[in-house]
């Protein structure tokens, strides 16, 4: 059976049509599952028995197992799932001054190979359905339920390339952003990309209010090419051609996302190559501070390298942030956890 939860609102009202159910039945359905949190088609009262026993028949609701769950001395919450077929992926709650973002996994492994990274310790092997993606922030959500709070801000950042997985991922989006479902706003939903080129022009067609992220990580072919192999497909004449298509059909401003790596692209040149490279765009840059992996050997920079970049760029006329770390007590960098439990493979649970 398939998974209700893979379902936009405007399909499953097209499914209950097709078995000669109403339409309207399918905002039922969304508000049952998305604002009330319930997960048993028997509890959902206003829907007549018929209903229910046709629901039960073609669906069932396919929700993630917990197998670990790491809480960080700053709030920031990591959570290992299991899927229904024994793979494992990973989900992070993050607190802010603004309130609560979660940060989505798309797919099980990554195959894009970037050095830095742990998400590519283990390849891909296979894709997250849209239900799979909904269901991380349903199960955090239900924790927030506790205390009365709520996830604010969406980031499909996690393990994978969200444009390699891209209509499931769209699909998330409508459901996650829908009034009747859990009504995030499309301004608060960002999608990360590391540079599928077709990705982001499909995309830009969308003309969604979504926000695009780029992971940049490298302000020349040959650097970021070193840390992203994805770069050797699209370099960064292609990639920035892309972008300038994105702007030039959406009023939204992009984010480009870089990661400090000491001694690697930390450097006052690469800030004013980066500066080069953006300077005409309606953008602005995420310096992220470089959570070490074990298994790849880099390092973080140091916080006057990562002040000197900064101020640099702020020079430059370039709008930057340095990002807040977070969780560095736990498993923080995407896809650790996962390749930790997956060596130790002490997941039978």
């Amino acid at each position: 059976m398939k998974n209700i939860l893979d379902n936009t609102r405007e399909q499953l009202a097209s499914w209950l049509v097709e078995h000669n159910e109403k339409p309207y039945k399918a905002n039922q359905l969304f508000s049952w599952l998305y604002k009330r949190r319930e997960f048993d088609f028997e509890a959902m009262s206003d829907l007549s028995k018929a209903t229910k026993q046709l629901l039960s028949e073609h669906f069932e609701l396919n929700l993630l197992n917990l197998v670990d769950k790491q809480t960080s001395s700053d709030g920031t919450v990591k959570y290992l799932f299991k899927t229904f077929d024994g793979l494992l992926l990973e989900t992070v709650l993050m607190t802010h001054d603004y309130g609560y973002s979660i940060c989505v996994t798309s797919q099980i492994g990554c195959n894009m190979g970037c050095t830095f990274c742990a998400s590519g310790i283990l390849k891909k092997q296979r894709d997250l359905t849209s239900g799979e993606i909904v269901a991380q922030l349903l199960y955090a959500q239900k924790d927030l339920d506790k205390s009365e709070k709520r996830i604010s801000h969406i980031v499909v950042m996690g393990i994978g390339e969200p444009f390699d997985n891209y209509d499931n991922v769209m699909d998330f989006v409508s459901i996650v952003n829908d009034d009747f479902g859990l009504g995030i706003g499309a301004r608060h939903i960002t999608i990360s990309t590391c540079g599928i080129v077709e990705g982001i022009e499909r995309f830009s067609d969308e003309q969604t209010q979504v926000n695009l992220a780029i992971s940049l990580h490298g302000p020349n072919d040959k650097l970021r090419s070193q840390l992203m192999p994805i770069n050797n497909r699209y370099p960064l004449s292609e990639l920035m051609a892309s972008l300038r298509y994105y702007l030039s059909k959406n009023n939204r401003r992009l984010t480009f996302e870089y990661i400090l790596i000491q001694g690697v692209n930390d450097q006052i040149e690469h800030a004013d190559e980066l500066a080069d490279l953006i300077r005409d765009m309606n953008a602005y840059v995420n310096l992220i501070p470089y959570n070490p992996v074990d298994e790849k050997g880099y390092k973080k920079s140091s916080k006057s390298a990562q002040m000197a970049f900064y101020d640099r760029l702020k020079k430059r006329k370039i709008q930057c942030t340095l990002r807040k770390e977070q969780g560095s007590d736990i498993d923080a960098a995407c896809g650790q956890l996962r390749a930790k439990k997956m060596k130790g493979q002490d997941y039978a649970n």
